[in-house]
């Protein structure tokens, strides 16, 4: 089994949908509101984890009733969050009647994340470090450099697109990038050994130094597309150890599964992918 140590956001998402997104002044009626926890270190964490892989996930909420909330909503995974003042960070997440969203993040929490001792050792003993940028630098910076010391794969999964250090892009192994993600970050991404970029309904590849892999696009009926860069990535991860053609496979159809479930926390299980892609070969 894979071990994946994630180190990231996690926040309480507040989910509207509505036949269509308002514009600048206007004012339209929602049809549901949900609660759930989200943050693409949790949702990255939580895919893992569903996904088969020995997961835990580190992260940091507030000292509200939004972090009581957040905490018992984390079943799926191992949870170190340490307890900061102030607000838990929440996302405001509107969803359309054709499964597209818009979303609105307040950090929070997150902003003050920092690394404890007993993190770096559960980073030096996992197989994989999968790290984002909703979180400060300097943590996965911190993170990246204990991974590397250890030899822990490093994936990162650039976004939001900021200014990267040279010297974090030097200890990434893996990135993981949507098509946008791709074309902001063209010149420094040559310079990493794996990436691997989502094209939406378009599938997927696997850029490596010795060869070039794809995933075709999976028709499927759409719901929600808020949850799945964030399911294809932890899939990813906790397929590492497969061959490439096999891990970029699954990763894309778990992307595609979470998709046809509302909300960001909707990344399917190993058993949930088995059996779509044996369908799918039908």
């Amino acid at each position: 089994m894979t071990s994946v140590a994630v180190v990231g956001s996690i926040n309480l998402d507040v989910v509207v949908s509505c036949a269509h997104f308002p514009d600048p002044g206007e004012t339209v009626a929602g049809s549901s509101v949900s609660y759930g926890q989200g943050g693409k270190g949790a949702n990255q964490a939580r895919a893992a984890a569903r996904a088969g892989a020995s997961t835990t996930f580190i992260g940091a909420v507030g000292d509200d009733d939004a972090a009581d909330r957040v905490l018992s909503l984390s079943n799926d995974i191992q949870l170190r969050t340490s307890r900061v003042p102030g607000q838990t960070g929440v996302a405001l997440i509107t969803v359309d009647s054709r499964g597209e969203n818009t979303i609105i993040v307040v950090p929070g929490a997150n902003a003050l994340l920092t690394l404890s001792e007993e993190d770096r050792r559960i980073i030096s003993g996992a197989d994989v470090l999968l790290v984002q940028l909703e979180v400060p630098v300097p943590v996965v910076l911190d993170a990246a450099h204990t991974a590397r010391q250890a030899r822990t794969t490093v994936m990162l999964n650039p976004s939001p697109v900021i200014d990267i250090p040279a010297e974090l892009w030097a200890l990434v192994d893996v990135a993981v990038v949507n098509r946008a993600e791709a074309e902001a970050l063209r010149v420094p991404l040559d310079d990493v050994g794996i990436v691997v970029t989502t094209f939406g309904a378009d599938g997927a590849q696997l850029r490596g130094p010795d060869a070039l892999v794809r995933a075709d696009g999976i028709s499927v009926d759409v719901t929600d597309t808020t949850g799945a860069d964030d399911a294809f990535t932890g899939m990813l991860a906790a397929s590492w150890n497969l061959p490439p053609a096999d891990r970029l496979a699954r990763a894309n159809a778990a992307g595609a599964l979470a998709t046809t479930i509302s909300g960001a926390a909707s990344a399917p299980t190993a058993a949930d992918v088995d059996a779509f892609t044996r369908a799918s070969r039908r």
